[in-house]
């Protein structure tokens, strides 16, 4: 699976600790991460929490990319950008638990994360264990068979000629 990294420029200076975590974490699992900045504070292109909705959207439906880690001060903002977009479920993350639940029953692509609140001494530990919790079942493989399929059920798609048919009523003009 390919996991992109995405960060917005209030949180870009600790883009290095959350990409080498990221790494630590899921690459043993055989995850490829790429890291789409920003890369430090003072880099040139300032990316806002709107701008990695846009970007994350691009990755995920162009298929450069198959989950997306993402955050800001609380991770709020990023969770509402990414969520404006079709093709992207981005779950808030805070804590492992959160990110348990999330990947078994939501099962979305992209997961925000405050990196800000709560982020203290050992925030490098939560965020392992967030890693560990959202990628250590096999999620993103083809059937982990740990999804709950019933919380999202495909649409059920009918042959030409049967299923439910249109309305036929009088077109008002």
């Amino acid at each position: 699976m390919k996991i992109a990294l995405i960060n917005e420029n209030s949180q870009a200076a600790k883009n290095a600790l959350i990409e080498a975590t990221l790494r630590k974490v899921v690459e043993p699992m055989g995850h490829e991460v790429v890291n789409y900045g920003m890369y430090a504070a003072d880099d040139a292109a300032q990316l806002t929490y709107v701008q990695n909705g846009i970007l994350a959207a691009v990755l995920l439906n162009s298929g450069a990319a198959d989950y997306v880690i993402t955050g800001c001060g609380t991770g709020e903002g990023a969770m509402l950008a990414l969520n404006s977009f079709p093709g992207v479920i981005c779950g808030h993350v805070e804590d492992p638990v959160d990110a348990y639940t999330f990947a078994h029953v939501n099962d979305g692509n992209a997961v925000a994360l405050p990196f800000a609140k709560g982020f203290g001494w050992g925030g490098e530990l939560n965020l392992e264990y967030i890693f560990e919790k959202l990628f250590g079942f096999g999620h993103g493989q083809e059937d982990s068979g740990r999804r709950a399929r019933h919380c999202f059920p495909r649409p059920v798609r009918h042959p030409e000629g049967s299923g439910p048919r249109p309305r036929q009523g009088r077109l008002r003009r």
